[in-house]
């Protein structure tokens, strides 16, 4: 599965207690941690992770019960699939491999995980690039009519056990193929081979369960934390870039809204859809190395 995708990266699997973290790890330098977004896998930084790993050394994870990671099921509060979670995962994946302090590149579901690393382990995060997100808190604030026909996976997933589970099991492939088509607009954005992992992974009930829940988690126990974090004053301290879709002209833009919760934040609008690094590698790889390159 690696060779086309990663050439040159060495597979890991690493166990964490109560999850199991696969990742491929390549390139030298300073280290750089790659998470993905929903509906993928590791495989959507195909286009970069390479190129990245010629200036840093590259980790690029599935997220917990994600692609080729493992974890437990639901549970009542949500708790093992909340971001804080996922991101004790993160740290405990980059500490096997010798690393305390990296620079984070978060899309989707990966960049809210990402966040959460900044502000639940600060001396481990060196800097922190955001795909396409803004925190989950101002998400729902902003959530309205136009959001909610494109996006309505997000209420669709939240609800109760096991209504989204269901529904998904009726014809995985269908939805999984209507769901990539929805977040991109260049229709040939995910190559083939991509989408071959793509289906391969989400054929799977429990990784349809693990994303489900990583939802579940989003309108409850993620907005909890966020909460206490942003009423406490806890703030994102290292250098922070936000890229977001240039269809997204929403005001005030992401910049703005992220100043709210980081010091340092600098940030640019791509021509693309929602999964920027598969359909705009170039326009990202030209903001985002310079990027890690004075913070990583």
């Amino acid at each position: 599965m690696s060779a086309p995708f990663f050439p040159g990266f060495a597979v890991h699997r690493v166990e964490l207690g109560d999850a199991k973290i696969h990742a491929e790890v390549g390139g030298s330098g300073p280290p750089v941690l790659l998470l993905h977004g929903y509906p993928q896998t590791h495989v959507a930084w195909h286009r970069l992770a390479p190129l990245l790993a010629r200036h840093f050394t590259v980790v690029a994870p599935d997220l917990r019960g994600y692609g080729d990671s493992t974890g437990p099921g639901g549970d009542p509060l949500h708790l093992h699939h909340c971001k804080r979670t996922l991101a004790g995962d993160q740290i405990g994946l980059m500490r096997a491999l010798g690393f305390e302090r990296f620079a984070v590149v978060g899309h989707d579901r990966g960049a809210r995980v990402g966040y959460r690393l900044c502000l639940d382990r600060p001396q481990a995060v060196s800097a922190f690039a955001s795909l396409t997100v803004v925190p989950t808190e101002v998400m729902w604030q902003r959530a309205g009519m136009a959001f909610g026909l494109k996006a309505f996976h997000w209420y669709l997933f939240a609800q109760p056990f096991d209504l989204p589970e269901r529904m998904l099991r009726a014809d995985p492939a269908y939805f999984l193929d209507w769901s990539l088509r929805n977040a991109v607009q260049k229709f040939d954005a995910v190559t083939p081979e991509a989408l071959a992992e793509y289906h391969r992974a989400f054929a799977r009930e429990s990784v349809r369960h693990a994303m489900v829940e990583d939802y579940r988690a989003a309108a409850t126990i993620d907005l909890q934390h966020d909460r206490e974090d942003f009423a406490g004053g806890r703030r994102i301290a290292c250098p922070l870039q936000v890229l977001w879709c240039a269809s997204n002209n929403a005001s005030p833009d992401p910049v703005e809204i992220w100043s709210a919760w980081a010091d340092r934040v600098e940030g640019a609008a791509i021509d693309c859809g929602h999964l920027m690094a598969e359909e705009a590698p170039d326009e990202v790889l030209a903001r985002l190395l310079p990027f890690l390159q004075r913070h990583a």
